[in-house]
């Protein structure tokens, strides 16, 4: 399979009064619903990275668009805060409109790791950068997991297509988010979140479920086979596809390119 994954979801980290607390950590993340800055204050070690990552990677596939993330009161060991959020960024790299700023007026993210990381050493600065995010360009529909879920997200897929210059994407966009929400219907049976957005022009589209089942994908399925090609039609029109477990499920994404439709219709 291509595309991000990470075996294996950890227990989610607890919430209190908009805070979110790793239970085995001496590294808080503290997320207000009302701003799109998440704080990580403390001690982050190799041992406290789990919990975090899980409550970053919680934080953005609940809530659509970047998040900044300000370390101005994180102590780091050994270039644990840049490993983590370079990690972290590279999760949701292809989720739609996802991405992860840093804010670090002290220098704590520091490394080979922060390379490619954009770091901000002030708030405006933060600030500025999270405002040039095109979060108006963002679909979202929050699903039940019925029989009439796929023709849902195929209209949305049509709408976007439209609207965003695309229209050669909505047939192969329509296939890859009818297969991924019928997975959902069929297997994982969770209510679900279709998001899609463009950037340049490709189309990024993902289903977010709550279910840790992840996706098996074991290439192309036998001619006598009765199941198991809506994976293959995915990996057909899509450039590139995976499945990230998040805390409670996974997001399960993939990125279309124009270019790529208008090869296979030439």
């Amino acid at each position: 399979m291509t595309g991000t994954e990470r075996p294996g979801a950890r227990p989610a980290a607890g919430m209190h009064n908009g805070t979110i607390m790793p239970t085995d950590a001496r590294c808080l993340v503290e997320a207000d619903e009302s701003s799109a800055t998440v704080r990580l204050s403390g001690v982050l070690e190799p041992t406290a990275a789990d919990p975090v990552r899980d409550a970053l990677l919680a934080r953005l596939s609940d809530r659509p668009g970047p998040i900044v993330v300000d370390v101005a009161r994180l102590r780091s060991t050994d270039g644990s805060a840049a490993r983590l959020l370079a990690e972290v960024r590279r999760a949701v790299t292809d989720w739609p409109a996802a991405d992860l700023l840093v804010l670090d007026p002290a220098g704590t993210v520091t490394g080979a790791d922060a390379t490619g990381l954009p770091v901000y050493a002030t708030a405006d600065e933060a600030t500025a950068a999270l405002a040039r995010t095109p979060m108006a360009a963002v679909l979202a529909a929050d699903l039940a997991p019925t029989v009439g879920a796929a023709r849902q997200a195929r209209a949305m897929i049509a709408d976007g297509c439209a609207r965003w210059g695309v229209p050669q994407l909505a047939e192969p966009a329509s296939i890859a988010v009818t297969e991924m929400v019928n997975n959902v219907v069929a297997h994982a049976r969770t209510p679900m979140t279709v998001r899609l957005a463009p950037r340049d022009s490709a189309l990024h589209v993902a289903v977010r479920d709550h279910s840790p089942r992840q996706p098996a994908y074991a290439g192309l399925a036998p001619l006598t086979s009765t199941g198991g090609r809506g994976l293959l039609l995915i990996d057909t029109v899509a450039r590139r596809w995976g499945s990230t477990p998040v805390p409670n499920g996974k997001v399960v994404w993939c990125v279309l390119h124009a270019e790529d439709e208008a090869a296979r219709q030439g």
